[in-house]
């Protein structure tokens, strides 16, 4: 009878990397993260300290910058840790923690990206029906269903991987404790998993950014339409870059996902991970928050109001 070992704790690697590029690493990814955090912080008390500011559009701003935060503190504080450490050992249940709020921050953004770009197009292209659609019950309803939505699909999706036994090997290379390369080191398990992770990828992936593609074409449709040159350039430049970046979260979302999994992807696997999970956290709130003329104004104005009692 073959005699098989099974793993509680596992050592995760990232980017394989020579220990003279540990300190670049760790001072770029800790500069990635504080930024990142700062940015949305600033962005949630704009808005939360500003009365005029609290209408559906910015909620919306404010919840992203909340998933935000979650999203990448679920990944880079145990990054830097790993780049401080020879060898970063987790236990199953440290590992399984992180996939929980890894898969509920992911899932929440996709959720939220799509309702963004509905009240974007109910704005533009529904103005009068807007505060009929995005009232103050149903902006309550679609927070608590964000919420819900995410937490109930992460638990779903951590049960299944804890399902898996690992036996192969107890080491993975990644830059967090991913689902996917947990997956090549797994004996059994994996056939639940494979699929739940596509009906992750059809509803939460590409049903998302379908609707949120429906949403922006619609737009573009009325603003070819606007007579005026300057506000027909105005908003095109904010969906513009709304789109871009849209596109950048989904893309490498979607590579790191579907990418073969083999030891020659692992880097590519780790650059595209890393983009969708560090740096579209910073670049979210830089383009949909702190962009946005109404909240550079209330941040100027609370700034000098600031400046102005500390004389």
């Amino acid at each position: 009878m073959e005699n098989i070992s099974y793993f509680s704790e596992l050592y995760i690697l990232p980017f394989a990397s020579r220990p003279q590029d540990k300190p670049f690493l760790f001072s770029l990814f800790l500069f990635i993260y504080s930024s990142g955090v700062l940015v949305n912080v600033v962005s949630i008390a704009v808005i939360y300290l500003d009365s005029r500011l609290h209408t559906p559009m910015y909620l919306f701003l404010c919840l992203l910058s909340i998933v935000d935060i979650c999203y990448t503190s679920a990944v880079t504080p145990g990054l830097l840790d790993m780049l401080l450490s020879e060898l970063y050992k987790v236990s199953l249940q440290q590992c399984f923690t992180q996939i929980f709020f890894f898969i509920m921050a992911s899932a929440s953004e996709d959720i939220l990206l799509c309702i963004m770009a509905y009240d974007r197009y109910v704005a533009i292209c529904r103005p009068l029906h807007y505060n009929q659609i995005l009232s103050r019950k149903n902006c309550l309803l679609i927070t608590i269903a964000l919420w819900i939505c995410g937490c109930l699909n992460s638990a779903l999706f951590t049960m299944t991987v804890s399902h898996m036994s690992f036996c192969r090997s107890n080491t993975i290379h990644q830059i967090h404790c991913d689902s996917k390369a947990l997956t090549r080191i797994a004996c059994t398990g994996t056939e639940l998993f494979y699929i739940v992770i596509s009906l992750e990828l059809l509803i939460f992936g590409l049903g998302s950014f379908l609707c949120s593609m429906v949403s922006y074409i619609q737009i573009i449709r009325v603003i070819c339409n606007i007579k005026s040159e300057d506000g027909r350039r105005k908003v095109f430049s904010t969906c513009s870059s709304h789109l871009a970046i849209l596109l950048l979260y989904y893309s490498t979302g979607g590579s790191a996902l579907l990418m073969p999994s083999s030891s020659q992807s692992d880097l590519l696997h780790q650059i595209f991970t890393a983009l969708y999970s560090t740096l579209t956290p910073l670049l979210n709130p830089l383009i949909y928050s702190l962009r946005n003329k109404d909240v550079r104004t209330s941040l100027l104005r609370l700034m000098g109001a600031k400046i102005g009692r500390n004389r």
